[in-house]
């Protein structure tokens, strides 16, 4: 006599995909840092708005008030542009970490230290926007304030916000990741290469606010190719 067992169906498995393949994530991040990118030079133009004429002022703190109180405004504008930009930053590094862990070789700090350099310089901003509501307020009323503490506050929106140093490292990372391991397009490491120098090299120079010109473009170059040119 035979026998015939009925074997149970087997569940259906969920799919799985490949490994080394994650799903396609959204890129709001890169587009996140385009906005960074294109907020961070609109803060140097702002910042650069708020020079006091020095030929006018030097050496005289209070002619330095009246100069700084005439550009109210420009120091509203620099404050929100600024504020902004900080809060951008990390968003597009957290971004861009995830990124670069996801195509790049297991354990390897690239991404660690592209969110780092941002983080940096989202820093800065934060510094440099820090005295803002002290003074940018105030200043319709220049009579409250030592002129010197006033003057002091000028260089310090003149100087702390170009600090974008950190951004050459992150550049630096992303261009290792791309060139050495394949976890990026080539291109953009190529590009993240050259800035990424020439940023660091402008921040460890006596000439470091020079990096406050360069540092969001590479930002904005970065997030443009992953928002648009990146395929993976």
């Amino acid at each position: 006599m035979s026998t015939h067992m009925t074997e149970a169906p087997i569940p259906a498995q969920p799919t799985i995909a490949p490994a080394g393949r994650p799903a396609r994530q959204r890129r709001t991040w890169a587009w996140t840092g385009v906005a960074a990118g294109l907020l961070g030079m609109a803060t140097i133009q702002a910042s650069m708005a708020t020079s006091v004429d020095w030929e006018a002022t030097a050496g005289n703190a209070d002619a330095m008030v009246a100069d700084a109180a005439s550009k109210q405004g420009a120091y509203l504008v620099f404050h929100l542009l600024g504020a902004v930009t900080m809060l951008l930053l990390p968003i597009f590094g957290a971004g861009l970490k995830r990124r670069l862990d996801q195509q790049g070789p297991a354990g390897a700090l690239h991404g660690q230290v592209a969110l780092v350099g941002l983080v940096l310089t989202s820093v800065a901003l934060l510094i440099g926007t820090g005295l803002d509501t002290q003074f940018s307020l105030g200043l319709s009323d220049p009579s409250a304030y030592v002129p010197e503490s006033v003057a002091f506050y000028t260089d310090v929106v003149a100087t702390i916000p170009w600090l974008w140093v950190g951004v050459g490292l992150s550049g630096l990372a992303l261009s290792a990741a791309s060139l050495r391991h394949g976890a990026a397009p080539r291109w953009l490491g190529i590009v993240s290469l050259v800035l990424g120098v020439l940023v660091v090299v402008a921040g460890i120079s006596p000439f470091q606010y020079l990096a406050g010109f360069l540092g969001p473009v590479w930002v904005l170059l970065a997030a443009l190719g992953f928002a648009l040119g990146d395929r993976r």
